[in-house]
């Protein structure tokens, strides 16, 4: 499964957001759902399920 968890914790929040009248969240979530993708697939991702707390505690250079 990878890092593919990140993609059904956002779908979760979108479908929040919009059952809440927060359509700029819902908005905003939806592109964020996009660079997700596009980065899994650049990656080709299909390491360990690491769960939503892995990336803590991680650094990275920019």
């Amino acid at each position: 499964m990878g890092h593919e968890w990140i993609i059904d914790v956002l779908t979760d929040m979108k479908a929040y957001a919009w059952a809440n009248n927060m359509g700029r969240l819902a908005e905003k979530v939806d592109e964020t759902l996009a660079v997700v993708r596009e980065e899994l697939s650049q990656a080709g991702d299909d390491g360990p399920d690491n769960g939503p707390g892995a990336l803590c505690g991680r650094s990275r250079s920019h």
